[in-house]
């Protein structure tokens, strides 16, 4: 914990004039900076000897559309069951000033065995964040995944194209909004010999419950308890 102390005062002062946030929690530090301080802070961040973060270990986004909302009314459940969720709470709209994605980056120093968490908020209306890859070549293929998941251009990236889904996909599937069915589906068509995009005919549906019952083992565990303190 000194260490991830010491690193914490270390950043605070040579970048008090850059960092917005420097938070010590889990074992390490993370920080948060404005987009267009990503690329100045990230080398003086690996070439430093005070810190010497020579490894990009991942680069992530983080999607905040109804950040902390239920799907449903979870303080009056019933006997329903999954049913509940067809009748989706409409999401509310963003609180005014913030801003909806994260671009996450997670870095290593092996020469001080310390790891460091960046945070860079991004406005849904530009989503713009210039490229590490300068700095650190495994970044190409992280900021593509964003790119493909999320919808964030990466300025300065020399092969910015999908990498996990399909040449005509439409969308981004990690975004809260995107449905879970998603937009086309595909099939063969045994006339025309080929493959075929259409919309998709699933019905949208709330699949991930949100209140958690107890179990039949441990409905019986509380029922023994209570003859056992009756007796």
């Amino acid at each position: 914990m000194t260490d991830i102390v010491t690193l914490g005062s270390r950043i605070r002062e040579r970048f008090s004039g850059v960092i917005k946030i420097c938070d010590q929690q889990c074992d390490e530090v993370t920080i948060e900076l404005a987009a267009q301080d990503i690329v100045e802070t990230c080398l003086s961040l690996r070439d430093e000897p005070a810190f010497e973060f020579k490894q990009l270990m991942d680069v992530t986004c983080v999607d905040y559309l109804a950040y902390g909302q239920s799907e449903w009314e979870t303080t009056s459940a019933t006997s329903a069951g999954f049913d509940r969720g067809a009748n989706r709470l409409e999401a509310l709209a963003l609180p005014d000033g913030s801003l909806r994605f994260c671009v996450v980056y997670h870095l290593l120093s092996l020469t001080n065995n310390q790891r460091l968490r960046i945070k860079v908020r991004l406005d849904e209306k530009n989503l713009m964040l210039d490229s590490v890859t300068s700095i650190w070549p495994s970044a190409n293929w992280y900021e593509r995944e964003v790119y493909d998941l999320f919808g964030v251009v990466f300025k300065g990236h020399n092969d910015l194209r999908r990498i996990l889904t399909d040449y005509g996909f439409v969308g981004h599937p990690f975004r809260k909004d995107f449905p879970v069915s998603g937009h086309v589906q595909v099939r063969y068509d045994e006339a025309s010999s080929r493959v075929i995009y259409e919309p998709v005919d699933i019905e949208p549906r709330i699949n991930i419950p949100k209140v958690i019952r107890s179990t039949h083992r441990q409905m019986a565990t509380a029922s023994d308890n209570e003859s056992e303190h009756n007796g």
